[in-house]
């Protein structure tokens, strides 16, 4: 019997010897590191000449190794235990903080993300491993150039790493003994604060669940009196990666900024609830944000900055000497860091990215565009204005987006009146589309232009819906007619008064109409190919500017915005009329207002100017609503009295363009030659009347791009069925 109890024994002490060993070994390793700096006299020699990094690879190992031999998974080992009673981590933050030898602080990061990444045995809910963390954390330079950016980016990669394959860590990380001290109230008296691995306890465990996971949201022993290290380390995580993130080392800033992002996708609710609500996380990224708002030029070519498209925070345009300008740099790293914003609101919980997009939009927009756009410095608005465009083109987040409709269109969605406040901001930015320098109109109908893109239903309805809604601009009184045979022919039109054109030489048929009465596409097409006299007509003369390519293109520019509304849920035809209501006066708004404003002034306006014009017009023409179908594209509909349409404006241009060519001499070569100048196969010699020549050229082939609009709009059955683009060269 006592020999069976001996060789009990021989063999219990037989299997903890290796543990004894390593436990030995790894205290003599720790010993050797304190022993240096009782021993050392010399202050200058780097912490890489000496054995400390050696030491600190050589205690790695060994937890690493007796992690591995672990007959039971989850439970600590000695040299484990011993790491978390003794402090150790604690006491090699203040040895980092002390950067003794030099360089120590690199040697304390390395250490502590290599512990973190290497032991599976989950660390971070214990209070020993915790705090030092925390410390850490704050160690790291907030100022980019910091001397152990590497080391730190390596370290809060580790941390976020762990936060992903547990998200429930963040909220702790985050507010630490604060959060679980508000969802589990202590009733144990307030004492001296003692390591969740107290001296005697053997068995770190005891903070597992029943199921051997984490118990993240439980008291760590001894925490309960444990107060935060202070208002700044609660949030130091966060504060660290939004240093990082500013770091001039683009390969340091890159892995903080994926870190920041997987935060905030993976946080769990409370963590998430926190970050929004009471982190410096969302105010301070849009305040970086306009810090580097305010470091670019005040004077940007608006050239350059279209320029810079398809800037994003993961590939920033670098700075190349051949297409090189002023702030260059400064502009690239404001749309990087603007695209990261939009990818940190589209990647976050809902809480967080609502958040995030208020704060950009207060910051940025509000406090820091909106006193520029409302500048009376022309170079002021004018760089605020494509700056603006610039970000609306590198949009993706609803939530910000909806946070830039409501900027810049406000909160009023009734129809608009002539006697409402003309100082809102979308009344000043309307108005600077008939600005007084054409420079700051082509940019902000630009920005309109980019804005009737993006997939937000209250943008069309707060520029034109909303006004188009009553159908106020159908002449009440009589019903609608069913055919359009009264309808005013060209010869009657009081836009033609006496100017020696004779349309009743091409005078147009009576137009065609289907079952429903509704005006055949083959005449609303034909209304606005033929608008254009022959003798104003140049295409025919050049290859490559027929009406097929404009099906072809409105095809496909149709099908894509479509798609994009066809979620709203907008009526298939429009509203119907009630003979017996009292007729009201027709308001076209301002948005509309001023496009039509501009578009019967097309003979005397710059080239660009008119280009842009007509581009809006033709992107609002695109949009497949009824009231926008009838308002813009129907030459027939029986217009209210003291209304006009797109084509009653086209009709009064074309009017007064007939006077002018009679005071033209060789108009016919004249126009020729600069539709050549145009497409650059002319010599670049300035004309007379060039303006009105250069018109004439884009009011044709604007009337060639509504009638492409206007036959892919109105197919036989109504404007949402799929069909197929015609055949080449037929109508």
């Amino acid at each position: 019997m006592l020999s069976r109890l001996g060789a009990l024994l021989q063999e219990a002490v037989g299997a903890r010897e290796p543990s004894i060993d390593l436990l030995q070994a790894f205290v003599e390793h720790w010993k050797g590191i304190t022993h240096y700096y009782l021993e050392s006299t010399d202050e200058n020699t780097p912490a890489k000449k000496t054995d400390i990094p050696w030491r600190l690879k050589q205690m790695l190992d060994i937890l690493v190794y007796e992690e591995g031999q672990q007959a039971a998974a989850g439970e600590a080992g000695p040299c484990l235990e011993y790491l978390l009673q003794h402090k150790i981590l604690e006491t090699l933050c203040t040895l980092g903080k002390a950067e003794y030898p030099p360089g120590m602080r690199q040697q304390v990061f390395q250490f502590f993300s290599k512990v973190l990444a290497q032991v599976r045995h989950p660390l971070l809910h214990y209070l020993s491993v915790h705090r030092p963390v925390q410390k850490l954390l704050r160690l790291g330079g907030t100022a980019p150039g910091s001397l152990t950016e590497k080391e730190e980016v390596q370290f809060t990669s580790v941390l976020c790493s762990k936060i992903q394959q547990d998200p429930a860590l963040l909220a702790y990380i985050l507010e630490g003994k604060k959060m679980v001290g508000r969802r589990k109230p202590s009733r144990e008296p307030a004492g001296p604060p003692r390591d969740t691995a107290s001296p005697g306890d053997k068995d770190p465990s005891h903070s597992r669940a029943p199921d051997g996971a984490p118990h993240l949201h439980s008291e760590p022993r001894g925490a309960q009196a444990e107060e935060p290290d202070g208002a700044t380390g609660e949030n130091s995580l966060i504060t660290s990666l939004l240093g990082l993130c500013k770091s001039k080392k683009s390969r340091v800033a890159l892995k903080a900024r994926e870190n920041l992002l997987l935060l905030v996708s993976v946080a769990s609710p409370a963590a998430a609830t926190y970050l929004a609500q009471r982190s410096p996380c969302c105010p301070a990224i849009a305040e970086h944000l306009c810090r580097l708002y305010h470091s670019m030029p005040a004077c940007l070519d608006p050239a350059d900055v279209a320029a810079s498209e398809g800037i994003s925070w993961r590939l920033p345009s670098a700075p190349s000497d051949e297409a090189s300008f002023p702030g260059k740099e400064a502009l690239a790293a404001f749309l990087g860091w603007f695209d990261y914003c939009d990818h940190l609101i589209m990647e976050a919980q809902a809480v967080v990215a609502d958040a995030l997009a208020r704060a950009v939009a207060e910051k940025l927009f509000v406090e820091t565009l909106q006193p520029q756009l409302l500048h009376v410095s022309e170079r002021s608005i004018l760089t605020s204005t494509v700056l603006l465009t610039a970000m609306l083109r590198q949009l993706r987040s609803p939530a910000l987006l909806r946070e830039a409709v409501a900027f810049l269109l406000g909160a009023d969605q009734q129809p608009e009146g002539p006697e409402d406040d003309p100082c809102t901001l979308c009344a000043h930015l309307i108005g600077h589309c008939d600005h007084l320098s054409d420079e700051i109109s082509i940019a902000t109908l630009r920005l309109f232009e980019e804005l009737l893109q993006q997939p937000h239903e209250r943008v069309l309805h707060s520029l034109v819906l909303r006004n188009l809604e009553g159908r106020l601009y159908v002449a009440r009184g009589s019903p609608e007619p069913e055919s359009y045979e009264d309808t005013l022919d060209l010869e009657e039109d009081p836009y033609f008064p006496d100017s020696g054109f004779q349309p009743s030489a091409r005078a147009r048929p009576t137009p065609a109409t289907n079952s429903e009465g509704k005006t055949a596409v083959t005449e609303i097409v034909n209304s606005f190919l033929c608008l254009v006299p022959e003798e104003a007509k140049t295409s025919a003369f050049l290859e490559e500017t027929g009406y097929d390519t404009y099906v072809h293109d409105a095809y496909g520019l149709f099908q894509e915005c479509s798609s994009r509304v066809a979620p709203w849920g907008w009526p298939l035809g429009p509203a119907p009329l009630d003979p017996h209501e009292p007729e009201r006066p027709f308001f076209e708004g301002r948005f509309l207002g001023v496009l039509f404003d501009r578009m019967s002034r097309i003979l005397d306006q710059p080239y660009s100017l008119n280009l842009q014009v007509t581009s809006v017009l033709s992107r609002l023409a695109l949009f497949p609503h009824p009231h926008v179908h009838e308002y813009l594209l129907d030459p027939y509909v029986n217009l209210a009295p003291g209304c006009r349409s797109l084509f009653s404006v086209l009709v009064r241009v074309i009017g007064d363009l007939m006077q002018r060519i009679q005071r033209v001499p060789q108009f016919p070569g004249k126009l020729l030659l600069v539709r050549r100048q145009l497409m650059g196969q002319g010599p670049g010699e300035q004309l007379d009347h060039q303006t009105l020549l250069q018109g004439v050229v884009v009011l044709e082939e604007f009337c060639k791009e509504l009638a492409a609009i206007a036959f892919v709009k109105f197919p036989p059955h109504g404007p949402h069925l799929n069909f197929s683009p015609p055949p080449e060269g037929q109508v």
